[in-house]
């Protein structure tokens, strides 16, 4: 493990949940919504939840790219980031 991983919080479901919870990004959504239940994000939400990846987690991922159309459930962006990103 190297110290930039060290020092970068973890990527976890709640942490996905917390970011998509601001209102720039999803205003409504439910406190209690499960990991896997299926939403979507409008395009100005995932620009700005990408933004925030990248000031919180130190990850930049592109706006175009193809897996962002997966991006339909709390679970499915956590398994993604910490797949594709996490060391």
């Amino acid at each position: 493990m190297t110290a930039e991983s060290e020092a970068r919080p973890r990527i976890t479901t709640d942490a996905v949940r917390e970011l998509l919870s601001d209102p720039k990004i999803f205003a409504d959504l439910p406190p209690g919504l499960d990991d896997d239940a299926e939403f979507a994000l409008d395009s100005l939400g995932l620009v700005w939840f990408l933004h925030q990846l990248e000031l919180r987690f130190g990850l930049e991922v592109e706006p175009a790219d193809a897996f962002l159309a997966e991006f339909t459930s709390i679970r499915r962006i956590t398994d993604y980031l910490v797949d594709v990103h996490e060391p």
